[in-house]
Order: structure tokens, then sequence, then C-alpha cells
């Protein structure tokens, strides 16, 4: 029971951390990803965390994520990570051409440097899949809140028992002896 109970407090505590990580800003201007789709395999997984962080310029070779035309269908921008193969520059203006490494063709779609969320520093794999399931309401219920509320209920029960055992103390006149004997 003591090894399911730490799996829970694990999964529980790992799975809130990814989510809180994902979600708020992180000093430095860091941002974390989930990777969607499995063009940049092997070097990137589908499912993997992305910490991308924004850079003035890119170089040929950086792999960089950038604001695409992929939309959710709630209408959220879905960002691409894709590898730097080509730069042109246009009235001050650096343009990219990216192509995933799993794809044999690079991009259609030139990226402006505007449109560059940042350079990927570096990719966690699989952690993507319990976000992304932790962001769903059932996901949510079967990451977080259950284990969560086992937890509870564990230590809750313990708390009663030892709140129990106080009280038997109190009431019979202090700890049973160590002969089960009732004292004199």
């Amino acid at each position: 029971m003591k090894i399911l109970y730490g799996i829970l407090a694990a999964l529980v505590g790992i799975a809130a951390l990814a989510l809180i990580v994902s979600a708020l800003p992180i000093p430095g201007n860091y941002q974390f990803l989930v990777v969607r789709s499995g063009s940049m395999e092997p070097a990137i997984k589908q499912g993997a965390v992305v910490m991308v962080k924004p850079s003035d310029a890119y170089k040929i070779g950086d792999v960089i994520t950038f604001r695409s035309t992929f939309r959710t269908p709630a209408g959220q921008i879905i960002p691409v990570s894709h590898r730097v193969v080509e730069i042109r520059v246009a009235e001050g203006e650096a343009f990219y051409t990216t192509k995933g490494d799993a794809n044999n063709a690079v991009d259609t779609r030139e990226i402006r440097h505007r449109d560059v969320i940042g350079k990927v520093r570096f990719s966690i794999p699989y952690v993507g899949y319990g976000i992304e399931t932790a962001r769903t309401t059932y996901g949510f219920l079967a990451l977080i809140i259950i284990p969560a509320a086992i937890i509870v209920f564990d230590q809750g029960k313990k708390a009663w028992r030892e709140w129990r055992r106080m009280r038997r103390e109190r009431a019979g006149g202090g700890a049973p002896s160590p002969t089960g004997e009732p004292k004199a």
C-alpha cells in the first residue's frame, strides 16, 4: 500500500507540475509546448514537450517553433517546430524556410521572424501526452482529482485512527500496558 501511495503521490505531483509549467510564464521568456506531430522524429518525438526560448537571430540548422496556420477545433493556433534549412532577408526582415526532419520536402510557407516563438532548447519525450490528457475534463479527473482524492482519503483515515487512539489513551488513563493487562 505504501508503494501504491508513493506512486499516486508522485503522479499527482508530476501531473500538477507539468500543467502549471505548461500554463504559466517562466522567467527568461521560456515556454514549454507539446509536440503534436512526428515531423521532427527521430530528433523530437511526437508527444514530447519542448522548451523554447526566443532569440534575436536564428541560423541554419536551428530547430525553431513558430506560429503556424494550423488550428485546434477551438480555433487556437498550433505551434510547429521545424529545422531552419534556408534564410532569406528582405527589407530588413528575416524569412526562414523550414523542414521537418521526417518530411520529404521543405515547408511551403516561409516563416517571418516575427512569427517565430523561439528556438527549441531541449525536448522531453512522451511528457506531452500526459499534459494533453490532463487538460481534458476526463484526463484531469483521472490524473489529478481521483489520485488526489485517494491520497486525501488515506491521510484522513490515518488521522482518524490516531485521534481514536489518543482518545482511548486519555479515557483509559494512558497507554495500554505492554502485557495487555488492565492497569491497577
